[in-house]
């Protein structure tokens, strides 16, 4: 019995030696388990920055966000899809389209006019509201002092509700892109809408048709007509008349 107990006891003593080296090993396995992870996290934390610098986001309204875009940057504004005195506008599939804009603003005015507003407010019935009191400032405009001087006052909002809402480029931030100018004006953003607000009315003062035709384009680019919107209308058939046969 004695032999045996100093057996174990040797036993224990010589297996204490082992459990103490692979606790120690289990530790170290534990801190470089630990290394790996904390790396993989920053890895993953890292990548959305990247693929979000890389890639396009969208905002609420549609928009697409440009390179290197992050929350809380002002986004860029966009160009008009065609200039100003681009009157048939550009070779594509609206060519058709842009002929006939550019005939009914330099015609009839009051039509391109109501269903510019139609169609950016996107119900149908509008068309009128806008229509007729634009050719009553129209005749009154051109039989009293010979020239559209009155509609410009009535329309140009339409102009600025089209920048706002397709997030464009105005007079000012064009200017200051092509030469450097209202720089001043581009960096306050209350001084450059107010600037803006001012090129729009000017622009319809001075190139009211134009003005006219090149929403007209921005819209027909943009935004279906609402006419077009219909829902599909679901015709139920009634089953014909079903008799019976007898057998011979």
């Amino acid at each position: 019995m004695a032999h045996n107990n100093g057996s174990n006891n040797n036993d224990r003593e010589e297996s204490s030696p082992l459990l103490s080296k692979q606790v120690v090993e289990g530790d170290e396995k534990k801190e470089a388990n630990g290394k790996k992870s904390k790396e993989a996290t920053a890895e993953v934390a890292a990548s959305p920055a990247v693929s979000t610098a890389a890639g396009y986001g969208w905002t609420a309204d549609g928009l697409p966000l440009g390179h290197g875009s992050v929350v809380g940057e002002p986004m860029g504004r966009a160009q008009w899809d065609s200039p100003l005195l681009a009157c048939l506008g550009r070779n594509d599939e609206f060519c058709s389209s842009d002929v006939e804009v550019c005939l009914l603003g330099s015609m009839a005015p009051c039509v391109l006019y109501g269903s510019n507003v139609e169609r950016l407010g996107s119900v149908p019935g509008t068309f009128a509201n806008h229509c007729l009191p634009y050719s009553g400032l129209y005749l009154i405009g051109n039989s009293f002092f010979g020239w559209n001087c009155l509609a410009p006052w009535f329309s140009y909002p339409s102009r600025t509700a089209i920048r706002r809402k397709f997030n464009l480029e105005g007079t000012c931030e064009a200017l200051n892109r092509l030469c450097g100018c209202c720089g001043s004006c581009v960096e306050d953003e209350m001084q450059r809408e107010q600037c803006e607000s001012a090129c729009d009315f000017a622009t319809h003062v001075f190139c009211h048709a134009c003005a006219l035709c090149q929403e007209g384009r921005e819209l027909r680019r943009r935004l279906p007509h609402p006419g077009f919107n219909a829902q599909p209308v679901l015709v139920m058939m009634p089953p014909g008349e079903q008799t019976m046969g007898r057998g011979a």
